[in-house]
Protein backbone atom coordinates (compact mmCIF):
# COMPACT_ATOMS: atom_id res chain seq x y z
CA UNK A 1 0.00 0.00 0.00
CA UNK A 2 1.88 3.54 -1.19
CA UNK A 3 2.15 6.19 1.78
CA UNK A 4 -0.60 8.54 -0.13
CA UNK A 5 -3.43 5.50 0.15
CA UNK A 6 -2.34 5.44 3.85
CA UNK A 7 -2.27 9.08 4.16
CA UNK A 8 -5.57 9.18 3.19
CA UNK A 9 -6.84 6.65 5.38
CA UNK A 10 -5.52 8.02 8.34
CA UNK A 11 -7.50 11.41 7.01
CA UNK A 12 -10.79 9.79 7.23
CA UNK A 13 -10.26 7.24 10.11
CA UNK A 14 -9.07 10.63 12.23
CA UNK A 15 -11.94 12.75 10.40
CA UNK A 16 -14.68 10.10 11.57
CA UNK A 17 -13.09 10.09 15.53
CA UNK A 18 -13.56 13.84 15.38
CA UNK A 19 -17.22 13.26 14.09
CA UNK A 20 -18.18 10.64 16.80
CA UNK A 21 -16.40 13.09 19.51
CA UNK A 22 -18.41 15.83 18.41
CA UNK A 23 -21.66 13.76 18.24
CA UNK A 24 -21.15 12.33 21.72
CA UNK A 25 -20.17 16.15 23.06
CA UNK A 26 -23.87 17.32 21.64
CA UNK A 27 -25.52 14.31 23.22
CA UNK A 28 -23.56 15.26 26.38
CA UNK A 29 -24.27 18.89 26.20
CA UNK A 30 -27.73 17.96 24.69
CA UNK A 31 -28.16 15.36 28.42
CA UNK A 32 -26.82 18.08 30.78
CA UNK A 33 -29.03 20.85 29.21
CA UNK A 34 -32.26 18.38 29.78
CA UNK A 35 -30.78 17.52 33.20
CA UNK A 36 -30.86 21.31 34.16
CA UNK A 37 -34.41 21.68 33.46
CA UNK A 38 -36.01 18.52 34.01
CA UNK A 39 -37.47 19.13 36.92
CA UNK A 40 -38.00 22.85 36.66
CA UNK A 41 -41.48 23.17 38.69
CA UNK A 42 -44.63 24.07 37.20
CA UNK A 43 -47.57 24.47 39.63
CA UNK A 44 -46.69 25.23 43.58
CA UNK A 45 -47.30 21.87 44.99
CA UNK A 46 -47.71 22.63 49.06
CA UNK A 47 -47.54 20.31 52.14
CA UNK A 48 -51.24 18.58 52.15
CA UNK A 49 -51.42 18.18 48.71
CA UNK A 50 -53.35 15.32 47.34
CA UNK A 51 -54.02 15.71 44.07
CA UNK A 52 -51.36 13.46 42.25
CA UNK A 53 -51.67 14.86 38.89
CA UNK A 54 -50.78 17.93 40.15
CA UNK A 55 -47.41 16.59 41.40
CA UNK A 56 -47.56 15.15 37.96
CA UNK A 57 -46.85 18.38 36.24
CA UNK A 58 -43.63 19.19 38.11
CA UNK A 59 -42.08 15.51 37.75
CA UNK A 60 -43.96 13.96 34.68
CA UNK A 61 -41.84 10.95 34.23
CA UNK A 62 -42.33 9.45 38.15
CA UNK A 63 -46.17 10.42 37.60
CA UNK A 64 -46.39 8.59 34.21
CA UNK A 65 -44.49 5.70 35.42
CA UNK A 66 -46.98 5.59 38.58
CA UNK A 67 -49.99 5.24 36.63
CA UNK A 68 -49.27 2.43 35.15
CA UNK A 69 -50.08 1.03 38.81
CA UNK A 70 -53.84 0.93 36.84
CA UNK A 71 -52.40 -1.58 34.40
CA UNK A 72 -54.28 -5.30 34.94
CA UNK A 73 -51.86 -7.26 32.60
CA UNK A 74 -49.68 -8.88 34.71
CA UNK A 75 -50.58 -12.57 36.84
CA UNK A 76 -47.51 -15.00 38.77
CA UNK A 77 -47.89 -17.83 40.41
CA UNK A 78 -49.52 -16.82 44.07
CA UNK A 79 -50.61 -12.98 42.36
CA UNK A 80 -50.24 -10.10 40.10
CA UNK A 81 -52.03 -6.75 39.24
CA UNK A 82 -55.09 -8.92 38.21
CA UNK A 83 -58.32 -8.70 40.21
CA UNK A 84 -59.06 -12.15 41.45
CA UNK A 85 -61.80 -13.32 44.00
CA UNK A 86 -59.87 -15.16 46.75
CA UNK A 87 -62.70 -16.88 48.06
CA UNK A 88 -63.69 -18.37 45.11
CA UNK A 89 -59.98 -19.85 44.65
CA UNK A 90 -59.98 -20.68 47.91
CA UNK A 91 -63.56 -21.34 49.67
CA UNK A 92 -62.28 -22.72 52.57
CA UNK A 93 -61.59 -19.21 53.52
CA UNK A 94 -65.42 -18.39 53.96
CA UNK A 95 -65.36 -20.85 56.79
CA UNK A 96 -61.52 -19.62 58.47
CA UNK A 97 -63.57 -15.72 58.91
CA UNK A 98 -66.84 -16.99 59.57
CA UNK A 99 -68.09 -13.99 61.59
CA UNK A 100 -65.91 -11.53 60.21
CA UNK A 101 -65.68 -9.09 56.90
CA UNK A 102 -63.47 -10.96 55.07
CA UNK A 103 -66.24 -14.11 54.87
CA UNK A 104 -68.51 -12.17 52.44
CA UNK A 105 -65.75 -10.45 50.25
CA UNK A 106 -62.18 -10.69 49.69
CA UNK A 107 -59.78 -9.71 46.63
CA UNK A 108 -56.26 -9.87 46.03
CA UNK A 109 -54.67 -6.96 45.84
CA UNK A 110 -54.33 -4.62 42.89
CA UNK A 111 -52.05 -1.48 42.13
CA UNK A 112 -52.23 1.45 44.20
CA UNK A 113 -54.43 3.25 41.68
CA UNK A 114 -57.16 1.41 42.62
CA UNK A 115 -56.49 1.93 46.44
CA UNK A 116 -60.36 4.12 47.04
CA UNK A 117 -62.19 2.12 44.19
CA UNK A 118 -61.95 -1.24 45.75
CA UNK A 119 -62.88 -0.35 49.27
CA UNK A 120 -65.87 1.65 47.92
CA UNK A 121 -66.30 -1.43 45.95
CA UNK A 122 -66.15 -3.89 48.54
CA UNK A 123 -68.30 -5.98 50.39
CA UNK A 124 -66.44 -5.51 53.71
CA UNK A 125 -67.41 -1.66 53.77
CA UNK A 126 -71.03 -2.58 53.38
CA UNK A 127 -73.65 -0.05 51.49
CA UNK A 128 -73.95 2.26 54.22
CA UNK A 129 -76.90 4.99 53.56
CA UNK A 130 -74.88 7.62 54.78
CA UNK A 131 -72.75 9.14 57.50
CA UNK A 132 -73.05 7.08 60.92
CA UNK A 133 -74.03 3.75 59.37
CA UNK A 134 -72.35 0.62 57.82
CA UNK A 135 -70.23 -2.17 59.51
CA UNK A 136 -66.75 -0.55 59.55
CA UNK A 137 -64.69 2.35 61.50
CA UNK A 138 -63.30 5.50 59.77
CA UNK A 139 -59.29 3.85 60.35
CA UNK A 140 -60.42 1.99 57.41
CA UNK A 141 -59.48 4.85 55.16
CA UNK A 142 -55.88 5.17 56.61
CA UNK A 143 -53.75 3.46 53.80
CA UNK A 144 -56.20 4.26 50.75
CA UNK A 145 -55.21 8.15 49.97
CA UNK A 146 -52.92 11.24 50.35
CA UNK A 147 -55.95 12.65 51.46
CA UNK A 148 -55.71 10.99 54.68
CA UNK A 149 -53.17 13.40 55.65
CA UNK A 150 -54.85 16.12 54.68
CA UNK A 151 -57.55 15.50 56.54
CA UNK A 152 -55.67 14.93 59.84
CA UNK A 153 -53.93 17.69 58.99
CA UNK A 154 -57.09 19.61 59.06
CA UNK A 155 -59.05 18.01 62.15
CA UNK A 156 -56.88 16.56 64.16
CA UNK A 157 -55.34 12.18 64.13
CA UNK A 158 -57.84 10.64 66.63
CA UNK A 159 -61.17 12.44 64.96
CA UNK A 160 -60.14 11.09 62.11
CA UNK A 161 -60.20 7.99 63.38
CA UNK A 162 -63.53 8.85 65.41
CA UNK A 163 -67.22 7.50 63.43
CA UNK A 164 -67.45 5.64 60.68
CA UNK A 165 -66.46 4.56 56.95
CA UNK A 166 -68.99 6.79 55.40
CA UNK A 167 -68.32 9.40 57.66
CA UNK A 168 -65.42 10.52 55.60
CA UNK A 169 -66.33 9.12 52.01
CA UNK A 170 -66.66 12.52 50.69
CA UNK A 171 -63.00 13.41 51.72
CA UNK A 172 -60.88 10.18 50.65
CA UNK A 173 -60.89 11.01 46.69
CA UNK A 174 -57.22 10.57 45.45
CA UNK A 175 -55.30 7.32 45.40
CA UNK A 176 -52.37 5.93 46.82
CA UNK A 177 -50.10 8.88 46.08
CA UNK A 178 -47.01 11.47 45.86
CA UNK A 179 -48.34 13.05 49.51
CA UNK A 180 -48.20 10.04 51.05
CA UNK A 181 -44.31 9.04 50.72
CA UNK A 182 -42.68 13.11 50.08
CA UNK A 183 -41.89 16.12 51.07
CA UNK A 184 -43.92 18.58 48.87
CA UNK A 185 -40.52 21.28 48.70
CA UNK A 186 -37.45 18.79 48.90
CA UNK A 187 -39.40 15.26 47.52
CA UNK A 188 -37.42 13.57 50.12
CA UNK A 189 -39.01 10.79 51.90
CA UNK A 190 -41.13 11.36 54.63
CA UNK A 191 -43.69 9.71 56.94
CA UNK A 192 -47.16 10.57 56.96
CA UNK A 193 -49.00 8.40 58.63
CA UNK A 194 -48.36 8.54 62.37
CA UNK A 195 -49.35 5.15 63.26
CA UNK A 196 -45.64 4.11 62.16
CA UNK A 197 -44.10 6.86 64.20
CA UNK A 198 -46.10 5.80 67.16
CA UNK A 199 -45.13 2.04 66.72
CA UNK A 200 -41.00 2.78 66.78
CA UNK A 201 -41.56 4.97 69.57
CA UNK A 202 -43.05 1.88 71.36
CA UNK A 203 -39.58 -0.05 70.55
CA UNK A 204 -37.76 2.76 71.90
CA UNK A 205 -36.41 3.97 68.36
CA UNK A 206 -36.69 7.28 66.88
CA UNK A 207 -37.61 6.95 63.19
CA UNK A 208 -36.41 10.41 62.37
CA UNK A 209 -32.81 8.76 62.81
CA UNK A 210 -33.40 6.42 59.83
CA UNK A 211 -31.00 6.69 56.97
CA UNK A 212 -32.02 7.41 53.44
CA UNK A 213 -32.06 3.33 52.42
CA UNK A 214 -34.22 2.31 55.28
CA UNK A 215 -36.56 5.29 54.68
CA UNK A 216 -37.30 3.34 50.82
CA UNK A 217 -38.41 0.58 53.18
CA UNK A 218 -40.03 2.54 55.84
CA UNK A 219 -42.70 4.55 53.61
CA UNK A 220 -44.11 1.14 52.06
CA UNK A 221 -44.08 0.28 56.07
CA UNK A 222 -46.46 2.85 56.90
CA UNK A 223 -48.75 0.54 55.40
CA UNK A 224 -47.85 -3.04 54.15
CA UNK A 225 -48.06 -4.20 57.98
CA UNK A 226 -49.89 -5.87 60.14
CA UNK A 227 -51.85 -3.22 62.33
CA UNK A 228 -55.32 -3.53 64.54
CA UNK A 229 -57.75 -1.05 66.17
CA UNK A 230 -57.26 0.04 69.65
CA UNK A 231 -60.13 1.17 71.45
CA UNK A 232 -57.84 1.20 74.41
CA UNK A 233 -55.94 4.25 73.57
CA UNK A 234 -55.83 7.25 76.69
CA UNK A 235 -58.00 9.51 76.22
CA UNK A 236 -59.01 8.32 72.94
CA UNK A 237 -61.88 6.13 72.93
CA UNK A 238 -61.65 5.56 69.25
CA UNK A 239 -60.20 2.73 66.50
CA UNK A 240 -56.98 4.09 66.95
CA UNK A 241 -54.54 2.67 64.53
CA UNK A 242 -51.23 1.07 66.06
CA UNK A 243 -49.06 -1.78 65.54
CA UNK A 244 -48.43 -4.43 67.66
CA UNK A 245 -44.82 -3.64 67.65
CA UNK A 246 -43.74 -3.34 70.99
CA UNK A 247 -42.18 -6.98 71.53
CA UNK A 248 -40.51 -7.06 68.19
CA UNK A 249 -41.73 -7.46 64.47
CA UNK A 250 -41.90 -11.77 64.35
CA UNK A 251 -45.10 -13.52 64.43
CA UNK A 252 -44.22 -14.87 67.88
CA UNK A 253 -44.06 -11.41 69.02
CA UNK A 254 -46.94 -9.98 68.02
CA UNK A 255 -48.78 -12.76 68.59
CA UNK A 256 -48.02 -12.16 72.95
CA UNK A 257 -48.58 -8.61 72.71
CA UNK A 258 -52.41 -9.52 71.62
CA UNK A 259 -52.85 -12.25 74.23
CA UNK A 260 -51.23 -10.02 76.65
CA UNK A 261 -53.92 -7.29 76.11
CA UNK A 262 -57.03 -10.15 75.43
CA UNK A 263 -57.16 -8.28 72.07
CA UNK A 264 -59.08 -10.08 69.40
CA UNK A 265 -60.55 -9.35 65.68
CA UNK A 266 -63.38 -11.00 66.23
CA UNK A 267 -65.31 -14.00 67.92
CA UNK A 268 -65.30 -16.72 65.72
CA UNK A 269 -69.39 -17.53 64.54
CA UNK A 270 -69.02 -21.47 64.44
CA UNK A 271 -65.67 -22.30 67.34
CA UNK A 272 -66.89 -18.81 69.76
CA UNK A 273 -62.79 -18.21 69.40
CA UNK A 274 -61.55 -14.86 69.78
CA UNK A 275 -59.83 -14.46 66.64
CA UNK A 276 -57.05 -12.46 65.18
CA UNK A 277 -56.87 -11.20 61.85
CA UNK A 278 -53.42 -11.24 60.11
CA UNK A 279 -53.37 -7.87 57.51
CA UNK A 280 -50.99 -7.92 55.46
CA UNK A 281 -47.05 -8.09 57.59
CA UNK A 282 -45.28 -7.42 54.40
CA UNK A 283 -42.38 -5.35 56.06
CA UNK A 284 -42.46 -7.16 59.49
CA UNK A 285 -41.77 -11.07 57.10
CA UNK A 286 -39.22 -8.88 54.47
CA UNK A 287 -36.96 -8.01 57.95
CA UNK A 288 -37.09 -11.60 58.73
CA UNK A 289 -35.72 -12.36 55.52
CA UNK A 290 -31.57 -12.37 53.78
CA UNK A 291 -32.42 -8.98 51.26
CA UNK A 292 -33.48 -6.55 54.01
CA UNK A 293 -30.55 -8.37 56.28
CA UNK A 294 -27.80 -7.38 53.23
CA UNK A 295 -29.87 -4.00 53.29
CA UNK A 296 -31.76 -4.16 50.34
CA UNK A 297 -35.18 -1.86 50.34
CA UNK A 298 -38.59 -2.06 48.84
CA UNK A 299 -38.15 0.21 46.04
CA UNK A 300 -35.08 -1.44 45.51
CA UNK A 301 -37.08 -4.26 43.99
CA UNK A 302 -40.43 -3.17 43.35
CA UNK A 303 -39.62 0.55 42.22
CA UNK A 304 -36.16 -0.08 40.46
CA UNK A 305 -34.27 2.81 38.82
CA UNK A 306 -35.11 3.43 35.06
CA UNK A 307 -33.61 5.94 32.64
CA UNK A 308 -35.56 7.75 29.61
CA UNK A 309 -33.47 10.27 27.40
CA UNK A 310 -30.79 10.40 29.79
CA UNK A 311 -32.97 10.93 33.04
CA UNK A 312 -31.99 7.70 35.68
CA UNK A 313 -35.44 8.15 37.94
CA UNK A 314 -36.70 5.60 40.35
CA UNK A 315 -40.02 3.87 38.61
CA UNK A 316 -42.87 4.65 40.29
CA UNK A 317 -44.90 1.58 38.41
CA UNK A 318 -44.76 -0.63 41.75
CA UNK A 319 -45.20 -4.01 40.85
CA UNK A 320 -44.09 -6.93 41.21
CA UNK A 321 -40.05 -7.85 40.91
CA UNK A 322 -41.35 -10.69 38.57
CA UNK A 323 -42.65 -8.74 36.05
CA UNK A 324 -39.15 -6.69 35.51
CA UNK A 325 -36.43 -9.07 36.28
CA UNK A 326 -34.10 -7.29 34.68
CA UNK A 327 -34.10 -4.00 36.53
CA UNK A 328 -35.17 -5.78 40.02
CA UNK A 329 -34.05 -8.47 40.09
CA UNK A 330 -30.66 -9.07 37.58
CA UNK A 331 -28.52 -6.10 38.70
CA UNK A 332 -28.03 -8.42 41.67
CA UNK A 333 -28.35 -11.80 40.54
CA UNK A 334 -26.75 -12.88 37.50
CA UNK A 335 -28.45 -15.88 36.98
CA UNK A 336 -30.83 -16.03 33.99
CA UNK A 337 -34.40 -14.67 34.00
CA UNK A 338 -36.03 -18.14 34.05
CA UNK A 339 -34.13 -19.54 36.55
CA UNK A 340 -34.96 -16.55 39.00
CA UNK A 341 -38.13 -16.99 38.12
CA UNK A 342 -38.55 -20.35 39.37
CA UNK A 343 -36.49 -20.12 42.01
CA UNK A 344 -39.06 -18.10 43.67
CA UNK A 345 -41.47 -20.07 42.47
CA UNK A 346 -40.13 -23.30 43.79
CA UNK A 347 -40.62 -21.59 47.17
CA UNK A 348 -43.59 -20.20 46.69
CA UNK A 349 -45.30 -23.75 45.51
CA UNK A 350 -43.69 -25.66 48.72
CA UNK A 351 -45.03 -22.78 51.00
CA UNK A 352 -48.65 -23.49 49.56
CA UNK A 353 -48.92 -26.69 49.94
CA UNK A 354 -48.18 -26.64 53.30
CA UNK A 355 -50.59 -23.24 53.77
CA UNK A 356 -53.72 -25.51 51.61
CA UNK A 357 -52.98 -28.19 54.50
CA UNK A 358 -53.18 -25.80 57.75
CA UNK A 359 -56.60 -24.64 55.77
CA UNK A 360 -57.89 -27.90 55.82
CA UNK A 361 -56.70 -28.47 59.23
CA UNK A 362 -58.29 -25.44 60.33
CA UNK A 363 -61.80 -25.61 58.78
CA UNK A 364 -62.11 -29.25 60.64
CA UNK A 365 -61.24 -27.61 64.24
CA UNK A 366 -63.89 -25.17 64.11
CA UNK A 367 -66.44 -27.47 62.39
CA UNK A 368 -65.57 -29.86 65.11
CA UNK A 369 -65.71 -27.28 68.04
CA UNK A 370 -68.89 -26.27 66.97
CA UNK A 371 -70.39 -29.76 67.31
CA UNK A 372 -68.69 -29.82 70.74
CA UNK A 373 -70.47 -26.59 71.61
CA UNK A 374 -73.62 -27.97 70.30
CA UNK A 375 -73.24 -31.13 72.88
CA UNK A 376 -72.92 -29.15 75.84
CA UNK A 377 -69.15 -27.65 76.10
CA UNK A 378 -68.18 -25.72 78.19
CA UNK A 379 -66.13 -22.51 78.32
CA UNK A 380 -63.19 -24.17 80.75
CA UNK A 381 -63.50 -27.08 78.40
CA UNK A 382 -63.38 -25.37 75.46
CA UNK A 383 -60.64 -22.72 76.60
CA UNK A 384 -57.59 -24.36 75.92
CA UNK A 385 -58.72 -25.74 72.10
CA UNK A 386 -60.33 -22.41 71.30
CA UNK A 387 -56.77 -20.59 72.46
CA UNK A 388 -54.91 -23.60 69.76
CA UNK A 389 -57.10 -22.43 67.09
CA UNK A 390 -56.33 -18.58 67.56
CA UNK A 391 -52.58 -19.30 67.45
CA UNK A 392 -52.89 -21.73 64.67
CA UNK A 393 -55.20 -19.50 62.06
CA UNK A 394 -53.18 -16.65 63.55
CA UNK A 395 -49.67 -18.50 61.97
CA UNK A 396 -51.44 -19.31 58.37
CA UNK A 397 -52.95 -16.11 58.31
CA UNK A 398 -49.73 -13.92 58.93
CA UNK A 399 -47.83 -16.54 56.58
CA UNK A 400 -50.47 -15.82 53.83
CA UNK A 401 -51.39 -12.39 54.11
CA UNK A 402 -47.97 -10.96 53.54
CA UNK A 403 -48.21 -12.02 50.17
CA UNK A 404 -45.08 -11.82 48.89
CA UNK A 405 -43.72 -13.50 52.15
CA UNK A 406 -42.94 -16.86 50.82
CA UNK A 407 -39.86 -14.72 48.72
CA UNK A 408 -39.06 -12.23 51.50
CA UNK A 409 -38.53 -14.59 53.76
CA UNK A 410 -39.12 -18.63 52.84
CA UNK A 411 -37.37 -20.47 56.15
CA UNK A 412 -39.32 -17.88 58.14
CA UNK A 413 -42.41 -17.94 56.80
CA UNK A 414 -42.28 -22.16 56.47
CA UNK A 415 -41.54 -22.06 60.11
CA UNK A 416 -44.49 -20.21 60.66
CA UNK A 417 -46.81 -22.72 58.85
CA UNK A 418 -45.43 -25.53 60.31
CA UNK A 419 -45.55 -24.60 63.47
CA UNK A 420 -49.55 -23.47 62.90
CA UNK A 421 -50.07 -26.88 61.74
CA UNK A 422 -48.89 -28.48 64.94
CA UNK A 423 -51.16 -26.21 67.21
CA UNK A 424 -54.08 -27.24 64.90
CA UNK A 425 -53.72 -30.88 65.39
CA UNK A 426 -52.57 -30.20 69.11
CA UNK A 427 -56.58 -28.42 68.77
CA UNK A 428 -57.76 -31.16 67.24
CA UNK A 429 -56.55 -34.00 69.61
CA UNK A 430 -58.23 -32.29 72.37
CA UNK A 431 -61.50 -31.63 70.51
CA UNK A 432 -61.61 -35.90 69.34
CA UNK A 433 -60.73 -36.61 73.08
CA UNK A 434 -63.72 -33.59 74.76
CA UNK A 435 -66.02 -34.94 71.64
CA UNK A 436 -65.79 -38.67 72.81
CA UNK A 437 -66.32 -37.94 76.77
CA UNK A 438 -69.70 -35.61 75.50
CA UNK A 439 -70.69 -39.09 73.79
CA UNK A 440 -69.90 -38.64 70.43
CA UNK A 441 -68.59 -41.59 68.21
CA UNK A 442 -66.81 -41.08 64.78
CA UNK A 443 -66.23 -38.48 62.32
CA UNK A 444 -67.28 -34.84 62.37
CA UNK A 445 -68.10 -34.72 58.47
CA UNK A 446 -66.51 -32.37 56.65
CA UNK A 447 -68.82 -29.30 55.27
CA UNK A 448 -69.45 -29.31 51.36
CA UNK A 449 -67.65 -26.31 50.61
CA UNK A 450 -66.37 -26.73 47.00
CA UNK A 451 -67.33 -23.59 45.83
CA UNK A 452 -67.88 -19.39 47.50
CA UNK A 453 -71.35 -20.01 47.02
CA UNK A 454 -71.54 -23.01 49.00
CA UNK A 455 -69.38 -21.81 51.88
CA UNK A 456 -70.76 -18.84 52.44
CA UNK A 457 -74.29 -20.13 52.44
CA UNK A 458 -73.25 -23.03 55.03
CA UNK A 459 -72.05 -20.30 57.34
CA UNK A 460 -75.16 -18.69 57.02
CA UNK A 461 -74.26 -15.76 55.08
CA UNK A 462 -77.36 -13.51 53.19
CA UNK A 463 -75.26 -12.91 50.16
CA UNK A 464 -78.24 -11.49 47.76
CA UNK A 465 -78.84 -8.91 50.62
CA UNK A 466 -75.62 -7.65 51.39
CA UNK A 467 -74.99 -7.04 47.29
CA UNK A 468 -78.06 -5.66 47.18
CA UNK A 469 -76.79 -2.86 50.21
CA UNK A 470 -73.90 -2.39 48.37
CA UNK A 471 -75.16 -2.12 44.80
CA UNK A 472 -77.66 0.95 46.39
CA UNK A 473 -74.75 2.60 48.03
CA UNK A 474 -73.22 3.07 44.70
CA UNK A 475 -76.19 4.13 43.17
CA UNK A 476 -77.34 6.60 45.53
CA UNK A 477 -74.56 7.60 48.02
CA UNK A 478 -71.35 7.51 46.45
CA UNK A 479 -72.18 10.19 43.53
CA UNK A 480 -73.10 12.21 46.08
CA UNK A 481 -69.28 11.28 47.44
CA UNK A 482 -67.68 12.07 44.05
CA UNK A 483 -69.42 15.26 43.21
CA UNK A 484 -68.27 17.08 46.66
CA UNK A 485 -65.01 16.18 46.18
CA UNK A 486 -64.84 17.16 43.07
CA UNK A 487 -66.00 20.69 44.01
CA UNK A 488 -64.25 20.73 47.10
CA UNK A 489 -60.80 20.10 44.63
CA UNK A 490 -62.16 22.63 42.10
CA UNK A 491 -61.66 25.23 44.88
CA UNK A 492 -58.37 24.46 45.35
CA UNK A 493 -57.46 25.77 42.18
CA UNK A 494 -53.93 25.59 40.52
CA UNK A 495 -51.12 28.17 41.01
CA UNK A 496 -48.40 27.98 38.48
CA UNK A 497 -44.70 28.90 39.19
CA UNK A 498 -43.48 32.19 37.21
CA UNK A 499 -40.41 30.99 35.10
CA UNK A 500 -37.50 33.07 36.12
Amino acid sequence: MSSKVKNWLLFFATLLVVVLLAMLGSNIADRKSESQFAYQPKVKVTKFEPRNELWGENYPRQYQSFTKTEEETFKTMSNGNILTDALEDTPELVVLWAGYGFSKDYNQPRGHQHAVEDIRNTLRTGGPTGPGTGPMPSTCWTCKSPDVPRLMNEIGIAEFYAGKWADKGAEINNAIGCADCHNNETMALQISRPALIEAFESMGKDISKASHQEMRSLVCAQCHVEYYFNKDVPQKGVPYLTFPWKNGLTVDDAEKYYDDIEFSDWTHSMSKTPMLKAQHPGYEIHEQGIHAKRGVSCADCHMPYKTEGGQKFTDHHIQSPLANPANSCQVCHREEEKELVENVYSNQRKIKEGAKRLEKLLVRAHVEAKKALDLGATPEQMKPIQMDIRHAQWRWDYAVASHGGSFHAPVEVGRIVNTGTDKAQEARIKLARLLSDLGFKGEVPYPDIETKAKAQKYIGLDMEKLEAEKETFKKNVLPKWLKEAQARENAYGVETVSSK
